[in-house]
């Protein structure tokens, strides 16, 4: 079963993705904020993370970069899954090393999709 890490810090996103990925058999693991993301990373080594780039603390993209510089975390495929839908933004998350770009609102059918192909990849 693939851990996937959702970090996200709306209550209801992490929910929604909380129980979809769980109803495709993957396991779920949440964080609200980039450091609770950094510290699931290294407490439950997921297989793909879900990352928001709007959270406290530190943003998806520090969260993204810290990932990329860690020897543990360099090739976790990365889905950027957020609101910030400028080019610039897109383009920063691709070349810090986030594998896909998704923007909200979006459909959790794709995002699912996405998530597969990453993880058949891997």
């Amino acid at each position: 079963m693939n851990t996937i890490l959702v970090a996200d810090d709306e209550p209801l996103m992490r929910e929604l993705l909380e129980f979809r990925l769980a109803q495709r058999d993957y396991h779920p693991v949440t964080a609200a904020d980039g450091r609770e993301a950094l510290a699931r990373l290294e407490d439950s080594s997921p297989d793909a993370v879900v990352l928001d780039a709007m959270m406290p603390v530190h943003d998806g993209f520090e969260v993204l970069r810290r990932m990329r510089a860690s020897s543990q975390h360099a090739h976790t495929p990365v889905i950027m899954l957020t609101a910030r839908r400028g080019e610039k933004d897109i383009v920063e998350a691709l070349e810090i090393g986030a594998n896909d770009y998704l923007v909200k609102p979006f459909m959790p059918e794709e995002l699912l999709a996405r998530l597969a192909r990453l993880l058949k990849d891997k």
